[in-house]
């Protein structure tokens, strides 16, 4: 969440931010914060000075005790009774407005960077990068689903059976290409840095409000009522919580993980042939990438995670494009957003596989994320993440831009993993 100090020195910026967001009743909501602020800090101000005033008086009982002076003494402690019962009303009225103030400032999403330009949604995004050759496959190509069917690899059907619409099973090469393109995706990123974790698939409320899912995206979580946990929606959530509450070393950043989950999503409202196949799934597997940043150099650090998945693609050899995420499509916790999507050529349609954010210190103010500076002060972290990658439209993509006539070839850089070079 935004720091409210931030809020009330950079009132306008704020408002701006929100205005590209197309955050409704922003300034409603902001003068509500400062309000809250001041009652907040005013009644911080009362009880110190009632507990200033207490712990003076305690001494001076004591001192009295000593003299000999018990009648003067006992009329003090009749004091600390009165103040005592003070100082408890007023924490609980400081409790009180701290509780509202923290209910305001979740409602409130980050403050998008100076290159998010102002839009409504998606259509609104800007085209930064493209890159590969779409193959021309002609006119008998097929969908991902259709060859999923053809060469008995993904059974849609069988899914259904055993859960419901959007839980797939993979079988045979396509289970094998599934792994490989995991173990794949895993090899790049240590390779690049990143430490490989394994995570659990299940997260506590304080991890789904470190990271920005609750209270924005609780109905897009699947929620195991009985012991108040969720199923994460993305490896991002249990791996960036890894570190919530931890005053790091400025001298151990930045620092890099990367790793696999399975991830869950109710996806309500999704409808419509544009989900069809392995386009949008209630369980889908991902690789993820985070970075704890110094904030001088988080956007740097992004600019790499880019060019990290970059390199992925390249050696996939599929075509894609980088958008800029607009105002009004930008994730609530993410200050930049570039999405990766790449081509399906036989639905003619960009789909989204990977996204690249940086949160800046809006995640780490949830988390209580910090490191000493070289002041020896403690200053929030900033956190980034990224999907290298989503599988399954990075599967749905190698389906079918690589389709001939005789199967599906493997790209080469899958092939010690897979252990076949082609799907027929």
């Amino acid at each position: 969440m935004l720091q409210v100090q931030f809020i009330r020195e950079n009132k306008q910026t704020v408002l701006d931010g929100l205005a590209k967001r197309n955050f409704a009743n922003a300034e409603t909501i902001i003068e509500e914060v400062l309000t809250a602020d001041e009652t907040r800090r005013t009644t911080q101000v009362s009880l110190d000075t009632i507990l200033a005033e207490s712990n003076k008086i305690s001494k001076e009982i004591g001192g009295l005790f000593k003299s000999g002076k018990a009648e003067e003494a006992n009329q003090l402690k009749a004091k600390t009774g009165e103040l005592k019962e003070q100082s408890k009303q007023l924490t609980e009225e400081l409790n009180s407005a701290a509780e509202k103030l923290n209910e305001l400032l979740y409602q409130i999403p980050n403050i998008p960077h100076p290159s998010v330009k102002a839009g409504k949604n998606e259509e609104d995004n800007e085209e930064v990068f493209k890159e590969g050759i779409v193959p021309n496959l002609g006119e008998n190509a097929l969908p991902h689903w259709e060859l999923a069917k053809k060469y008995d690899i993904i059974d849609f059907d069988l899914g259904a059976k055993i859960t419901g619409a959007g839980f797939p099973v993979y079988k045979g090469k396509g289970a094998r290409l599934q792994r490989a393109l995991i173990n794949y995706f895993l090899d790049k990123n240590t390779a690049a840095g990143y430490n490989e974790v394994q995570v659990p698939h299940l997260v506590n409320e304080a991890s789904g409000f470190g990271t920005g899912q609750l209270p924005d995206k609780e109905g897009q979580m699947y929620h195991v009522t009985g012991d108040n946990l969720y199923l994460i929606p993305t490896a991002e959530v249990p791996v960036t919580n890894m570190f919530r509450g931890d005053l790091v070393k400025e001298a151990d950043l930045p620092i890099a993980v990367t790793g696999y989950t399975p991830c869950f999503r109710r996806e309500a409202g999704s409808y419509g042939a544009h989900v069809r196949g392995l386009n949008r799934l209630h369980q889908f597997d991902k690789v993820e990438i985070v970075r704890v940043e110094h904030p001088d150099n988080s956007y740097n650090a992004l600019n790499g995670m880019v060019e990290h998945i970059k390199d992925i693609l390249r050696e996939l050899k599929l075509p894609y494009r980088i958008l800029r995420l607009c105002g009004g499509d930008t994730g609530f916790t993410s200050a930049l957003t570039f999405d990766f999507e790449l081509y399906s050529t036989a639905q003619e349609r960009w789909l989204e596989i990977s996204s690249a954010s940086n949160f800046e210190t809006f995640q780490a103010n949830r988390l209580k994320l910090r490191f000493k500076n070289k002041e020896g002060k403690s200053q929030l972290v900033h956190t980034l993440n990224g999907s290298s990658l989503a599988l399954p439209r990075v599967l749905a993509g190698i389906l079918e831009n690589y389709q001939t006539e005789n199967g599906i070839k493997i790209p080469e850089v899958l092939v010690p993993y897979c252990g076949f070079d082609i799907i027929d």
